[in-house]
């Protein structure tokens, strides 16, 4: 019970890595505070881990509103009187061509994914810099290198990991913990959920989701990492390797990746 009493603020909870991490954070007797913006999933989420006999506070809220996030800190202040860790999880993630792409599905996956993390680490800093407590964001190897067709979630993942880097700068002697998480590929809703060129919902991954690490193990590996206050981490030996060989074959690695997406199931080079 090494989070017992601690509260702990999970956007985008009610599925995937979000969801689990309101598991795992549970059961080390944290107080949690989910959001999602499906009131029927985030009341089913909720009911779920009351039943597990966690304290859960349920925040209908949108990632990209600002005002969302400005309640969903408000309300777990009311509620427990404090906030020890924020983890920025909420995303989701597109998939064309950029010449095919509405911009509208550029604009919504940086609202959600960039901004929404902006409006909650706003929103909740000031409480954090109170208890010293720690700021985490789910990112991406996409932070780290860029894939195509997903030009929107790249960027958008570029631009929480230069956030957080310089944030991490700005709390570092004031005892505030920043950590940034690159997933690998993880077998979660948000390849099925993916915006497509036009906005629609993919509706199927084009990968094995059965081949991949589990929500689950994220989430693990990000509460062994919170309690180490750890500045970073790379998952999955795919996603470190890319991350090495994007350091220092770049070029090279552009190939890699143009050929490893373009075997996609249904991909959008022809």
């Amino acid at each position: 019970m090494k989070f017992k009493d601690k509260v702990v603020v999970i956007t985008g909870a009610t599925s995937g890595i979000g969801e689990a991490c309101a598991e795992v954070f549970g059961r080390e007797g944290a107080k949690l505070c989910i959001t999602g913006r499906n009131p029927e999933k985030l009341g089913k989420t909720q009911k779920q881990l009351e039943e597990k006999g966690f304290e859960v506070l349920a925040v209908l809220a949108d990632a990209g509103s600002e005002a969302d996030n400005k309640k969903m800190a408000e309300e777990t202040l009311q509620r427990y009187g404090r906030i020890d860790v924020l983890i920025n999880n909420a995303g989701i993630s597109m998939r064309a061509l950029f010449q095919d792409l509405d911009l509208e599905v550029f604009h919504k996956v940086m609202d959600t994914n960039f901004w929404g993390t902006v409006y909650a680490t706003k929103y909740c800093l000031p409480a954090i810099l109170e208890s010293k407590g720690s700021i985490i964001g789910v990112s991406s190897i996409n932070g780290y290198r860029g894939t195509p067709a997903r030009t929107a979630y790249t960027a958008s993942k570029y631009a929480m990991n230069g956030f957080f880097e310089a944030l991490r700068t700005e709390v570092m002697k004031k005892g505030v913990h920043v950590l940034v998480v690159a997933p690998g590929f993880t077998s979660s809703n948000i390849r099925n959920s993916a915006l497509t060129a036009d906005g629609s919902s993919q509706g199927e991954s084009p990968r094995d989701e059965g081949k991949m690490m589990t929500s689950e193990q994220v989430a693990e590996q990000m509460l062994k990492a919170t309690l180490k206050r750890k500045r970073d981490i790379v998952l999955t030996s795919e996603g470190k390797m890319a991350v090495f060989l994007n350091k220092w074959i770049p070029g090279i690695l552009d190939g890699i990746v143009y050929n490893k997406m373009a075997k996609e199931k249904d991909s959008p080079f022809k």
